[in-house]
């Protein structure tokens, strides 16, 4: 039995078995307080694979100043197109399967606030009704809306969803309108609503994972093309577009690659970050946000990071 498909079926069971708690809201778990105490949090002198900046735009890559790195793990960083927030993924030991970080009370979606320099107020974003079980990730914010992906009670599988921004509340979570048959993975839509890429195994690409384009037109999202300029053989995964829709990043071999726009399209990507890199995200004055891994032989934890533009 694969992970997912373990995950789902303790999902299913323990929705049925568990006593629903009678909450009104979902108490704020200090995130910390769930991190094994043999946890040890790892620095850069520690690092023995550091992330290698390749262009000479950007300065050395360093951990994100602030309160969101921990000795777990942090994850998916999303930087809104105002720079003021920092969306992420947190788990307390990242070796721990997902059939068992839906249990922790505290894996899930974060976000963390810009002040004066560094990133603080970390607190996790709530996207579930109280006693029901959900797994949360892939965070992408445009304006009041979220777009996430969840395993949670109810639905079969991992699915898209969206909620809506209310007096700084996200609420009224419901399914995204993807076709299923786009086989939408990690994504990114452009500042004006127009076009949506994401990362998809579908047929018609050139390797395993590729980067796809969906217009939206009349109301719906249209056919997926494929990015032809940025896809190899290799997986190309993790799109992330710039505020200014000028450039196209995405993660690939554990490395960060940039492509920019020219009048004919999209152009040849180059190396920007390498060595247990990827997911980038961009913010409105060009700095990248990256997860960096932690590995000597074994996984250890998992950062936040960032390559300030010079």
């Amino acid at each position: 039995m694969t992970r997912l498909n373990t995950l789902i079926f303790i999902l299913v069971f323990l929705s049925g078995c568990m006593p629903k708690p009678s909450l009104t809201s979902i108490p704020q778990i200090d995130r910390r307080s769930k991190i094994p105490t043999s946890a040890i949090k790892m620095t850069p002198l520690m690092d023995r694979h550091p992330p290698q900046v390749q262009s000479d735009e950007f300065e050395p890559a360093i951990p994100l100043p602030g309160e969101v790195n921990t000795a777990g793990g942090e994850d998916s960083p999303f930087v809104t197109a105002d720079g003021e927030w920092l969306y992420f993924f947190f788990t307390p030991d990242i070796n721990i399967p997902a059939e068992k970080q839906i249990l922790d009370g505290v894996s899930g979606i974060y976000r963390a606030r810009s002040i004066d320099g560094e990133w603080k107020d970390v607190e996790k974003v709530i996207l579930q009704d109280p006693g029901k079980l959900a797994l949360d990730g892939c965070a992408f914010v445009q304006g009041n809306v979220m777009w996430f992906c969840s395993v949670r009670e109810g639905f079969e599988g991992i699915n898209w969803f969206t909620a809506s921004n209310n007096s700084g509340k996200w609420r009224g979570w419901q399914l995204a309108a993807f076709n299923p048959d786009y086989k939408v993975g990690e994504l990114h839509i452009t500042s004006q609503g127009d076009v949506l890429y994401f990362a998809s195994d579908r047929l018609g690409g050139k390797g395993g994972l590729d980067i796809w384009a969906s217009k939206w037109v009349d109301g719906s999202w249209q056919e997926p093309i494929n990015v032809v300029a940025v896809n190899t053989q290799e997986d190309e995964i993790l799109p992330a577009l710039n505020p200014q829709n000028d450039e196209l990043w995405f993660t690939r071999n554990y490395s960060i690659w940039r492509s920019k726009k020219a009048a004919e399209g999209w152009q040849p990507p180059e190396l920007i970050i390498s060595s247990l890199a990827g997911e980038p995200s961009i913010d409105p004055k060009g700095n990248v946000y990256f997860v960096h891994h932690f590995v000597d032989q074994v996984m250890i934890e998992a950062d936040i990071y960032v390559a300030f533009r010079k």
